[in-house]
């Protein structure tokens, strides 16, 4: 757990060196513009709107920031002949990468905490409403698709040379099943044999994401969602994080890093 420590540690500070951390000033800047505008407007629908359309933004910035980042975790190691240090000390490849993942992780919770610190403050100054438990569990789901996600695309850089091909893919799969896996099935059922069994295969082996999504606790204020159900969705992330990094130490340990 020390050398994990330590490796997640080196992870964090890159994010704030690199323009990451600047990003995420720059894009909170514009949440908080937006929210100012809010007081123009007496309808709430139009009010709804504009939270939807920061609540967006949060979705968009914070998976920019985790596949970049995570991205170019490993290649950059070994374009810049930091790898071989590293694993000549006590060092072990799995520790490696459970390092890069828990830095990473840890850093898009730290950017999450920022972009719902904002925008709750902001929204509760305009609607003198804080749903404190809604806030809470919309950013715990929030954090543990981006595990998912962040797992996914760490199997990734060990698939693929480029980190801008790794990215590129892992934006073009996460937004596909965002916008598109929960119709998966739907789609299925009009299709004939041996395409509906294939289609209903993706639909199952997929890791949907867009049950992680429950933005509309906020912008419309629902009641917030049964713990039970968060405890189930919360085993469900962590279940297909764990799967693609047991995926990934296993090829990484047989691949060379020369």
């Amino acid at each position: 757990m020390k050398n994990i420590r330590a490796v997640s540690g080196i992870v964090i500070k890159e994010l704030y060196r690199r323009k990451d951390f600047y990003v995420l000033f720059i894009l909170t800047a514009l949440i908080c513009l937006v929210m100012a505008s809010v007081h123009i407007f007496n309808d709430d629908k139009i009010i709804r709107y504009l939270k939807e359309m920061c609540l967006l933004l949060v979705w968009i910035s914070s998976l920019v920031i985790a596949i970049t980042t995570t991205a170019r975790q490993i290649p950059s190691e070994r374009e810049n002949r930091t790898l071989f240090p590293l694993l000549a000390k006590p060092l072990t490849r799995t520790e490696l990468l459970l390092g890069k993942f828990f830095g990473c992780w840890l850093a898009c919770g730290m950017v999450l905490v920022c972009f719902y610190l904002f925008f709750g403050l902001l929204a509760g100054s305009r609607e003198h409403h804080w749903p404190v438990v809604n806030y809470l569990q919309a950013g715990a789901l929030h954090w543990l698709m981006l595990g998912v996600v962040i797992a996914a695309t760490l199997l990734g850089s060990l698939v693929f040379t480029a980190p801008s091909s790794n990215a590129t893919i892992a934006f073009v799969v996460t937004a596909g099943i965002l916008l598109l896996g929960r119709h998966l099935n739907k789609v299925a059922v009009t299709l004939p044999e041996p395409r509906r069994s294939l289609l209903y295969s993706l639909y199952f082996a997929i890791p949907h994401l867009e049950l992680f999504d429950v933005r509309d606790l906020i912008i419309h204020d629902w009641p917030p969602i049964a713990w039970k159900v968060c405890g189930i969705a919360a085993a469900y992330g962590i279940a297909y994080a764990a799967m693609f990094l047991i995926a990934a130490c296993l090829l990484f340990r047989r691949r060379a890093i020369n």
